[in-house]
């Protein structure tokens, strides 16, 4: 094997001397000797010079002088050894083994796993902790104890193996670096290769097979598809042609600048913007009109009353200018206020902030809640099928029977009516005597007792039709001497008395009675008397002819109470809030707040957790006892007060009647789904009443089994509204 002289970039006499000494290791390798052992031994001595000399340094004081000497002692044997690896296929080989050494090396038996082993975790997490961590085995690992500043500079002073120590926060302990990483960190640091053995300048290794060959590419003659048209190529550009005269392939058309611009536009409309803040116009003034011509219109300029009477109105309510008429424009006086108009518009733009608001274009019909079609929710009541006509006053309460075939009402020329609700027939009147606030049938079809609160007394009466039905109401109803209890208990302020007149009972309370409200079981009802104070609320017993007060604080005035459909449970509304009780734990549940100005009615959901709540705003409040106490929906249907809202039994219908003379029917349907909430749609706005001395619809109530709806009104009449 023939080799070329190399060139040395020495500038020495020893040229020839390298020469020398690079052909003879050529030759070497040609004869097949073992070179590979004296370029080991060469790279070991390179080493071992390192190791003496990072020796010498570490042994100093680490000076710069010192530092000096040990990086040109390394850069000369690195420079050696690059130059002795420069050529040469013997060297071409040795780089080979070094990268292949380098690339196989496992640096895992290397490392030591950390003590500490919480892994990612801040160590501010253990500052108030007397560990810093777990071991591998699950054990605390204790803090060390922290000298002071002073012992800690000392002991570093007098350490002279300090320079190398670092402390791991980590594993709270102080680690020494060795030698070897010493060297990495300062050939890092110098801008070198981590590893001494890495050679930045390897020679190239053509991995081409020449063969003898001139050059690499082949001396085949061309394809004959390289000269002639492409007749798939052709197809494609048929099928892009095709397909732009179809129009579905589209290009953008270039955006042609405008030729003229408005002259009197905003200049918000410019596409110009300069950089830094958002440009504000100034808002353009008002251009002038007709009546600021010097020559209007007749019907423009105002009379001298006109003038008079502005000279009467606040300065804020004046008109700013006044037009008057002039022959011609030399004749027009000069503006008496320009000097002063144009100087609070300098300040108007000078001081007043300016902000640019954006306008959101959207379309009203999206922000619509998309409910379902009212056909989808028949039947409800629509029409007015009856009227029940015969009170002279206003009709204040309505009650239908547990059968659905009797309808009771109360008005105030004294009267209580019994109804048949498919004829219209009034088949019973009581005369009380006094207005009547309320009436309330018993929910018991097995007791046909019709409850009237009118003034201070509440009457128990007998309304059974059938003999048997009766007797047995009449045999309840009799009490043989009249209760009386001392001032220590609640019955003195309620006495049970015979109403020989009715065949009833008459309970005499010490203030009016504003309501009364059955239990579902027929034993027991409330009364209400909002002068009451804190006696205000009462419950009877019918079986036993006894009366209790309630074990709650009342928290304001009461206006109406209401028994839960199937629980113990007990709702007491105010004019601010509603409260619900438990009567058996005699707790308090939840307290619903409206916020409103005044509630005027309650009514509880079949299910008992939904409770609609009227006001005095004209407002319906939607409640969900299990989802929150504030309202899940408020609906603002009526423009006057919400007299009476009711649930119906088995439909999922809600209705509310209002002085407006109006009741407007809702669909509610309350889901089993604890995670959906309750749909409530609005389905129809019942009208026919009139209004009397400024009521109108004064109560309203469901047909126990049919989707009807009776409204009682202060025209004194009670119409049916039918599907």
């Amino acid at each position: 094997m023939t080799t070329d002289p190399v060139e040395c970039s020495d500038s020495s006499g020893d040229e020839d001397s390298s020469e020398l000494s690079i052909e003879a290791d050529v030759h070497q390798s040609d004869d097949g000797s073992s070179d590979d052992v004296g370029s080991d031994s060469d790279y070991n001595d390179d080493d071992h010079s390192c190791e003496e000399s990072d020796q010498e340094i570490e042994g100093s004081d680490s000076s710069e002088d010192e530092d000096d000497v040990y990086t040109s002692e390394v850069e000369g044997t690195s420079g050696d050894a690059d130059g002795d690896n420069d050529h040469g296929e013997k060297d071409q080989s040795e780089s080979e083994e070094s990268h292949n050494g380098v690339e196989e090396s496992d640096s895992s038996e290397d490392e030591v796993a950390p003590r500490n082993t919480v892994g990612d975790v801040p160590l501010r997490w253990y500052e108030d902790e007397e560990h810093i961590g777990y071991d591998i085995s699950g054990k605390k690992l204790k803090k060390k104890e922290r000298q002071d500043a002073l012992n800690s500079f000392l002991a570093n002073a007098d350490d002279s193996k300090n320079w190398r120590k670092i402390y791991d926060e980590y594993n709270d302990e102080d680690v020494e670096l060795t030698k070897e990483q010493t060297k990495l960190i300062r050939r890092l640091f110098k801008g070198k290769a981590p590893h001494a053995d890495f050679d930045p300048y390897a020679p190239y290794v053509d991995w081409f097979s020449w063969d003898g060959a001139k050059h690499p590419l082949s001396n085949a003659p061309e394809p004959k598809r390289r000269f002639i048209p492409s007749k798939w190529e052709s197809k494609k550009v048929v099928q892009y042609v095709r397909a732009i005269r179809k129009g579905l392939i589209k290009f953008d058309k270039p955006k042609e600048e405008p030729r003229f611009y408005h002259l009197w536009g905003d200049d918000s409309s410019s596409k110009e913007k300069s950089g830094g803040l958002a440009y504000i116009p100034a808002p353009k003034p008002k251009l002038p009109g007709h009546d600021e011509s010097y020559n209007p219109s007749l019907e423009y300029i105002p009379t001298q009353e006109e003038i008079n009477q502005y000279q009467l109105m606040f300065e804020e309510d004046r008109p700013k200018f006044i037009p008057k008429r002039f022959t011609s424009l030399r004749s027009v006086p000069a503006y008496d206020k320009s000097l002063k108009e144009s100087f609070e518009r300098c300040l108007d733009l000078y001081l007043c902030p300016r902000v640019r608001k954006k306008r959101i274009n959207i379309d009203p019909e999206s922000l619509k809640p998309k409910l379902p079609s009212r056909k989808d929710l028949k039947p409800y009541p629509t029409t007015c099928y009856l009227e029940y006509r015969g009170h002279n006053g206003p009709v204040m309460s309505i009650s239908m029977d547990s059968s659905g075939q009797w309808i009771a009402s109360g008005s105030s020329d004294g009267t209580v009516r019994i109804w048949e609700v498919e004829t219209g027939r009034c088949l019973r009147i009581f005369e009380i005597g006094e207005e009547v606030k309320h009436v309330a049938w018993n929910p018991s079809p097995e007791l046909p007792i019709l409850a009237v609160a009118a003034g201070q007394d509440v009457f128990l009466l007998n309304a059974g039709f059938e003999e048997e039905e009766q007797r047995r109401v009449k045999e309840l109803l009799h009490l043989e001497t009249p209760t009386t209890v001392d001032d220590s208990g609640d019955s003195s302020f309620v006495t049970w008395g015979q109403d020989d007149e009715h065949e009833g009972i008459k309970l005499k309370h010490f203030k009016s009675v504003a309501s009364v409200e059955w239990h579902r079981k027929g034993d027991y009802f409330s009364i209400v008397m909002p002068a009451g104070q804190s006696k205000a609320i009462l419950i009877h017993q019918l079986s036993k002819k006894v009366t209790q007060r309630i074990p709650f604080k009342l928290h304001g005035l009461p206006v109406s109470t209401a028994f839960h459909p199937t629980r113990s449970v007990f709702f007491i509304s105010t004019k601010k809030n509603v409260r619900v009780y438990d009567l058996l734990k005699l707790k308090l549940i939840k307290k619903l707040e409206t916020g409103a100005r005044e509630v005027s009615s309650i009514s509880v959901h079949p299910g008992g957790d939904n409770v609609i709540v009227g006001t005095r705003e004209g407002k319906l409040g939607w409640f969900d006892m299990d989802l929150s106490s504030k309202p899940y929906r408020i609906l603002k249907c009526h423009p006057k007060d919400v007299t009476n809202v009711a649930f119906h039994r088995t439909y999922p219908l809600f209705a509310s009647c209002s002085d407006d003379c109006t009741a407007y029917v809702f669909h509610g349907m309350v889901y089993s789904d604890l995670n959906q909430n309750p749909l409530i749609v609005p389905l129809e706005i019942l009208r026919g009443h009139s209004s009397a001395n400024g009521r109108g619809v004064m109560d309203c109530k469901f047909h126990p089994r049919q989707p009807w709806l009776f409204t009682a009104g202060a025209d004194s009449v009670i119409k049916l509204f039918c599907n």
